[in-house]
């Protein structure tokens, strides 16, 4: 029965790393349709999302599972639940790329800004990529250092998501009130995978030490 029980666990293991690689794949898809209005890249984020949503019922099915036919305790049950609230967040990050996708697809064959916010917009976007390139990291590490295991929130990125946002509110703003909250939302999104993104850190952070989300943040 161990041996039945580890087999599925590391099961679950390979379910959630491929599902996370497949979200670097559409966050960095997402930054190619954003920068060039690329339509291939946006429906390349859709298809992706996809394949992320299958894989977020696989990993949910077998952690229902493992939890209901063998009641894990102690780490082992910290392996399960931390591996479902990856999952979620993991989709939330899928979610989030897709709608930015839909700015692109909705904008196109125009620009989804004028080009000096697309410059920001592409910034945000690859800082975004590499936050999740970060997660793929710690979910592939066996047993990560314990302050490896923290991906921190990039300030220069919320800098620059407050920047367009304040650029497409100014009273000056010549380009229309549908541009404007496209772009608020695009900076929306982008935080969205920020948030995801770090909380996956501490989650990971939570099964290696079982220091729970609160204490992290209030260290």
């Amino acid at each position: 029965m161990r041996t039945k029980f580890s087999t599925e666990l590391m099961a679950l293991t390979h379910e959630l790393a491929h599902m996370a690689r497949l979200t670097q794949e559409a966050a960095e898809r997402a930054s190619v349709a954003l920068s060039g209005s690329d339509l291939t890249a946006a429906y390349e984020v859709f298809a992706l999302e996809e394949q992320v949503q299958v894989k977020h019922a696989k990993c949910e099915d077998r952690s229902v599972i493992l939890l209901a036919l063998e009641a894990p305790v102690a780490r082992d049950l910290r392996h399960v639940v931390t591996a479902m609230q990856i999952a979620d967040d993991l989709l939330g990050i899928g979610t989030a790329l897709s709608r930015v996708a839909e700015v692109v697809v909705r904008r196109y064959p125009k620009s989804v800004a004028p080009q000096p916010i697309t410059a920001v917009l592409t910034e945000i976007a690859d800082a975004a990529a590499d936050l999740v390139a970060s997660v793929v990291g710690v979910i592939a590490a066996q047993n990560p250092p314990r302050d490896q295991t923290l991906i921190t929130r990039d300030d220069a990125m919320d800098r620059l998501r407050a920047q367009v946002v304040d650029k497409a509110a100014d009273p000056g703003w010549a380009h229309g009130s549908a541009m404007a909250i496209d772009i608020a939302m695009l900076a929306h999104h982008y935080g969205h995978c920020a948030d995801h993104s770090v909380r996956i850190g501490q989650l990971i952070r939570f099964f290696h030490s079982g220091i729970p989300l609160y204490a992290q943040m209030e260290a």
